[in-house]
């Protein structure tokens, strides 16, 4: 079921009116693109916290000024790719930084100096897809656990 920002799931609550509006925006779009309601509601928090963090006042600000999210928007769902969502994440050394990315998504979704800090955000985005890790040594051989 889509929301707005006067119907939207318990966990954005308590959030900051422009964290709520862009969780809603994204849930809104997983939903569209099939994603099932328990896996769009982690993945959309964890985006939009990861979006507000990373836009710039300009970006925060023009995005405020935008129409709010409704329960009838139509959403481009050529840009993401559902096959990805059940799909393991690996953790692997890449031109001098460790990455992290979805097995079959053409490019890493975040890269780290540390293969700690890139471990420790492959788990998060693997438990909010039920899905697994697999690290690779820095010479690319497979980490047993």
């Amino acid at each position: 079921m889509p929301w707005n920002m006067n119907d939207y799931p318990n966990a954005f609550k308590n959030f900051d009116p422009l964290l709520r509006k862009k969780a809603i925006d994204i849930a809104n779009a997983l939903l569209d693109n099939d994603y099932p309601e328990d896996k769009a509601i982690p993945i959309a928090i964890s985006q939009a916290k990861e979006w507000m963090e990373d836009a710039s006042d300009k970006e925060k600000n023009d995005y405020k000024k935008e129409a709010n999210p409704s329960k009838n928007d139509r959403h481009d769902s050529t840009h993401s790719n559902p096959d990805l969502l059940d799909k393991d994440v690996e953790v692997f050394f890449e031109d001098d930084s460790w990455a992290v990315k979805t097995k079959g998504a053409k490019r890493p979704s975040e890269t780290f100096d540390k293969k700690a800090d890139a471990v420790k955000r492959a788990k998060e985005i693997a438990e909010n897809k039920d899905s697994s890790v697999i690290r690779y040594t820095k010479e690319g051989k497979k980490q047993e656990d």
